[in-house]
């Protein structure tokens, strides 16, 4: 018997029960589709994150308090008091830093905001000129504050284009003043509507100075964030070194695994969001991929049972001179075009359903987001679909090849 009248008598055998096919593979056709959406989601998300930190560009260097964070119990660590003042002048000592351009303290609260009878709750940074340039925004109206601003603590801010809409409406808002937690606040800038910047979203921001926002809005004397820029990106590697060995001297750290401190550059910053998605993504893939298991028990089952229905097929076969091996190729060729057509089917369903989503988000939830079609899950789905209906056709096809034909002709 020649394999291409085998495959068409195994491609009839599937056709003949639409109804029963088409439930039979639908674990696989589950199991390949959820696998294409969580890759082509994964993918999507972890571009979203690298954007939003490419933004910040590749000479900027963050230093946050703490321990980097390895798991949930400590993100804590990102609110400790560790960096402080002290820090700041001795990271602005070139004798200690070479090659650093400028930098910036940061400070950060959500606080309620007022003018007149409207209120909103926006997100505040207490920071300097410095931030500006790094996110590439520019007041469109009005000017950023001064650094005598921040030396004197004044009370001023520069408000996003949302803040400014939700606020004061069509009227002007330059000069007026504005309350953040019951303190007055002279607006001297107007940001343009630039919606997200790496990790911001700039229309409803409001930047203050950071000495006025430690001492009136939060009464700390401690920086959620120091800002760093290299002057070039080649020498960020040794800047990154140069902050490190000078924040152990001012914190009297000499076991580097004590450090209460991390930084983060684009580099390193981009390794670990690929390490982190990558990670999420194979365990929400495995845990997908048991439902091709479980249709591939299914499969089996079906099989087991479509063998007892055509025992009699079976039996008139052999007498007509098929053997074993045809008897089983048969049947194994049944099982994995069952699972292949279960694996496109997944593999359309999966892609309209990733696109949808991507439209959703991008558009309607309006994230910086793209589709992202993965054609290497692709092809490990048809790979895992074949894989599947092999291992699991093959017990029933040996079964089918084992009958006796006086016996299958007999069966009632």
């Amino acid at each position: 018997m020649t394999l291409k009248h085998t495959f068409k008598t195994a491609f009839n055998g599937v056709k003949t029960n639409k109804s029963r096919s088409g439930l039979t593979i639908l674990g696989i056709i589950i199991g390949i589709t959820a696998i294409i959406l969580v890759m082509s989601l994964g993918k999507g998300a972890e571009e979203l994150i690298l954007n939003q930190i490419r933004g910040l560009g590749s000479q900027t260097i963050i230093i946050e308090p703490g321990q980097e964070p390895r798991g949930p119990s400590n993100f804590a660590e990102l609110f400790t008091n560790s960096l402080k003042q002290k820090d700041v002048e001795a990271l602005k000592n070139p004798a200690n830093v070479q090659g650093l351009k400028e930098l910036t303290p940061n400070v950060m609260q959500v606080a309620p905001i007022s003018f007149e009878n409207e209120s909103v709750r926006k997100n505040i940074i207490g920071s300097s000129e410095l931030i500006t340039e790094i996110l590439e925004i520019y007041p469109n109206e009005g000017s950023f504050f001064t650094d005598d601003d921040i030396r004197q603590k004044n009370s001023v801010a520069v408000i996003g284009s949302k803040v400014k809409k939700e606020l004061f409406g069509d009227s002007d808002a330059l000069g007026k003043k504005i309350k953040i937690k019951g303190r007055s606040f002279k607006v001297v800038g107007i940001l343009p509507a630039k919606g997200q910047v790496a990790l911001f979203n700039i229309d409803e921001l409001v930047i203050v100075p950071y000495t006025t926002a430690q001492l009136y809005l939060l009464g700390i004397n401690y920086f959620n964030s120091i800002i760093a820029r290299a002057e070039n990106e080649k020498i960020v590697p040794q800047v990154v070194k140069s902050i490190e060995l000078t924040l152990r001297e001012t914190h009297n750290i000499t076991d580097p695994e004590k450090d209460d401190f991390h930084i983060a550059t684009q580099a390193l910053a981009v390794e670990r969001v690929g390490m982190v998605t990558g990670i999420l993504t194979a365990l929400l893939v495995s845990v997908a991929a048991i439902s091709l298991v479980v249709g591939g028990v299914g499969i089996m089952n079906i099989m087991l049972v479509s063998i007892t229905e055509r025992t009699k097929e079976i039996g008139l076969r052999k007498a007509l001179g098929a053997t074993n091996k045809d008897i089983m190729l048969q049947f194994l060729l049944e099982a994995m075009i069952l699972t292949g057509l279960g694996g496109i089917a997944g593999i359309i369903f999966g892609g309209l359903l990733s696109f949808i989503a991507s439209f959703i988000l991008s558009r309607i939830v309006s994230l910086d987001w793209t589709f992202a079609f993965p054609v290497s899950a692709a092809l490990l789905g048809l790979a895992v679909a074949a894989l599947v209906g092999l291992i699991f056709g093959l017990y029933p096809a040996r079964q089918a090849s084992l009958k006796s034909p006086m016996e299958a002709l007999r069966y009632e």
